[in-house]
């Protein structure tokens, strides 16, 4: 299933929330990503919100003011809970409720009555902290991007990607306890480094702390086990996507990995975007999956026409650093890289498709990690390990600092929206982290 258009991708729409009118804002009416909340300092329980503009809804609220009916109000009701997993597993009918349904009530031309009901649900972001919006069970990390493996597969060497890359959507299951939300502080990794000309390893801080620019997938309806999710179907078993950044400690991961796999270079920390944004509000942005034809066809249950003329997505994704210098000048973070999810090799779809067709049953809220996502130009890049390669052409930001690896204080920033003409601008709204120094 792919969502087709229709009034809630409007972009003549306006809401009577202003500031989701504002040209260049994240959460315009035809977005409504969700997530949950709770006022600040308030110790309160986290229930469920969706962003419009400067504001968000509070469902528990809404869901009891609204008087809605039938499968909207049971959608609206399960919103309003501390995680968002219940609403998940609900399916596509009841996500398209609830999303029209606030789409009418956020509307311009809106009933009164209508509009009194919701905008009393109405609390200002700069009120509120957000939680993880889902309770998530299993944590699953892709590499699909294939200009990605090239650069990283020449920094280390090799005459070329992996020989099943083409193959196989390639994953590894990650660490759940250790993914945080945006805002997220964690202390720099350690573990065993195998330096340059020894012969042993050491226990050492990481000295290549990097970050992966990655999408992160929720998973709505899961699936039984020993039932692959069929290609076409698998779009319909996902709720929608957040920013996610996969930090990866290179020095630790080069050494450990042999033969397996990472393991204490990516299970400190991941940090995600607060807000989902569904798969519906993505619709207008789907393209041609860029396989060439000279790689051939993937195996029959990883190919279909339309995964191949409308699986990918132009998701814009920026990556910035903000050092302790920045925030002591108040100077802007410096841009690292732009990109595009739309170069990503492998779909989401196809993602699915391969996670369950050895009979694995995944579930709702489940999280997956797209992968470092690459373009074309090393502008694109979406590691600083491909930018500064590997720390032979560090990296100068606008303060006139260079990087090489990320450092003690520094903070990633990932970003996202989507732009096309004739359509509203679809956010994300931001993933930050920070670094702190390591203990020992």
């Amino acid at each position: 299933m792919q969502h087709t258009l229709n009034q809630t991708h409007d972009p003549a729409a306006r809401s009577w929330v202003e500031s989701a009118n504002a040209p260049a804002c994240d959460f315009p009416i035809q977005n409504l990503p969700f997530s949950v909340f709770r006022r600040k300092h308030s110790g309160a329980a986290f229930r469920g919100a969706v962003a419009i503009g400067d504001q968000v809804v509070d469902m528990a609220a809404w869901a009891a003011r609204a008087g809605l009916n039938g499968i909207a109000g049971e959608a609206a009701r399960a919103c309003a809970q501390p995680v968002l997993n219940e609403f998940f597993s609900l399916g596509p009918p009841a996500w398209r409720a609830v999303r029209h349904a606030l789409f009418a009530a956020l509307h311009e031309r809106v009933f009164s009555n209508d509009r009194a009901a919701i905008e009393a649900c109405l609390v200002p972001q700069s009120e509120v902290e957000y939680g993880l919006p889902a309770q998530i069970g299993d944590y699953t990390d892709f590499y699909t991007s294939i200009h990605h493996a090239t650069n990283i597969s020449k920094l280390l060497g090799l005459s070329g990607v992996s020989a099943n890359f083409k193959s196989i959507p390639i994953a590894y299951h990650g660490r759940v306890s250790s993914i945080g939300l945006s805002g997220q502080r964690f202390r720099r990794p350690a573990g065993q480094i195998m330096l340059p000309g020894e012969d042993a390893p050491i226990f050492s801080p990481s000295r290549k702390l990097d970050y992966e620019l990655e999408l992160g997938i929720y998973i709505g309806q899961g699936n039984a086990a020993g039932e692959p999710i069929d290609l076409d179907q698998a779009d319909s078993h996902v709720f929608g996507l957040c920013l996610l950044n996969d930090w990866s400690a290179r020095d630790i991961q080069a050494w450990e990995m042999q033969p397996l796999g990472p393991f204490l270079a990516k299970n400190f920390a991941t940090t995600i975007s607060p807000w989902i944004v569904t798969m519906e509000a993505l619709a207008p942005f789907r393209l041609p999956l860029p396989r060439p034809h000279t790689d051939g066809k993937p195996l029959p249950y990883l190919d279909s026409d339309r995964n191949s003329t409308a699986g990918a997505i132009d998701i814009q994704l920026e990556v910035c650093m903000e050092t302790s210098r920045h925030q002591a000048a108040n100077v802007p973070a410096a841009q690292l890289s732009l990109t595009s999810f739309r170069h990503q090799y492998w779909s989401i779809a196809q993602m699915v498709a391969h996670h369950t067709v050895g009979g694995c049953n995944l579930r709702a809220g489940d999280l997956l990690g797209s992968g470092t996502i690459s373009g074309p130009e090393k502008s694109e890049a979406g590691a600083l390990m491909e930018l500064a390669r590997n720390a032979s052409e560090p990296v100068t930001l606008n303060t006139g600092e260079k990087r090489s690896y990320v450092e003690d204080g520094d903070a990633i920033i990932l970003r996202g929206y989507c732009e096309k003409a004739g359509f509203a601008r679809i956010g994300f709204g931001e993933s930050r982290g920070e670094v702190l120094p390591a203990k020992l």
